[in-house]
C-alpha cells in the first residue's frame, strides 16, 4: 500500500470515528435532524407539546408522534434511523430497537449490547432486501403494531439470514481463493528454484 491509501484509510477511520462519538444522545437521529434536536427545548414534531433537552431519549413518551424517543422503543409511533455506513440508510420503527434482533445492517439497533451484531454493511447488508422493505414502509404510519410484529418482523429475518448466508458463502470464496494464490505462488517458487 502506499502512502496515498494508508492516509484514506487513516482519514474513513476518524471520520466515521467522529460521527459516532460525536453525539452519543442522539441515537437513531437522521443527520439532517441532529440540528432540530441541539435546542435546549425541542418542539415536538406533531405541535402538539415541547420538552427539554433531558427529556430526548429517556425511555419515556414524551410526545405522541415520537420525536422525543428515536432512540428507544417508548413510542409506538417512534422511527429509529440507521445509518448503515457503507449500505443504503434506513427507518425502522423504534419497536425493534434492542429487541435482540439486528434489523440495521450495522447493528446500531442494538446498542444495549445484550446480542452482537456483526456490521455487514460493508459486505452487501441490507442492500438487496431493503429496496423492498423501503416501498413496504416509506409511510411507517401506515402499519398497525399487528402488522409489524407479524408481517414485517417474519420478512425481516428471513431477508437478514439470506444476507448473512451470502456474507458467509462471500467470505469462504475468498478464503479459497486467497488459498489458490497462496499455492500457486508458492509452485512457481518452487520451479525456479529447481531451475536455477
Amino acid at each position: 500500500m502506499n502512502m496515498e491509501s494508508h492516509s484514506l484509510i487513516c482519514f474513513i477511520l476518524l471520520a466515521s470515528a467522529a460521527c459516532c462519538l460525536s453525539h452519543p444522545s442522539l441515537i437513531g437521529v437522521h443527520p439532517l435532524d441532529e440540528r432540530y434536536y441541539s435546542s435546549e427545548v425541542i418542539k415536538c414534531k406533531d405541535g402538539s407539546k415541547s420538552f427539554s433537552r433531558d427529556h430526548l431519549n429517556d425511555n419515556f413518551c414524551d410526545c405522541p408522534d415520537g420525536t422525543d424517543e428515536p432512540g428507544t422503543p417508548a413510542c409506538p409511533a417512534g422511527k429509529f434511523y440507521c445509518r448503515n455506513l457503507g449500505s443504503k440508510p434506513q427507518f425502522i420503527f423504534s419497536s425493534h430497537i434492542n429487541d435482540n434482533f439486528c434489523d440495521c445492517c450495522d447493528g446500531s439497533d442494538e446498542y444495549e449490547g445484550r446480542i452482537h451484531c456483526p456490521n455487514t454493511c460493508v459486505m452487501g447488508g441490507n442492500s438487496g432486501y431493503m429496496n423492498n422493505y423501503n416501498s413496504k414502509v416509506s409511510d411507517l404510519g401506515s402499519f398497525s403494531e399487528k402488522e409489524t410484529k407479524n408481517g414485517i418482523k417474519s420478512g425481516e429475518s428471513v431477508h437478514n439470514l439470506t444476507g448473512l448466508r451470502l456474507a458467509i458463502i462471500l467470505q469462504v470464496v475468498l478464503v479459497v481463493f486467497l488459498v489458490f494464490v497462496w499455492s500457486f505462488r508458492r509452485r512457481i517458487r518452487s520451479r525456479r528454484r529447481r531451475y536455477q
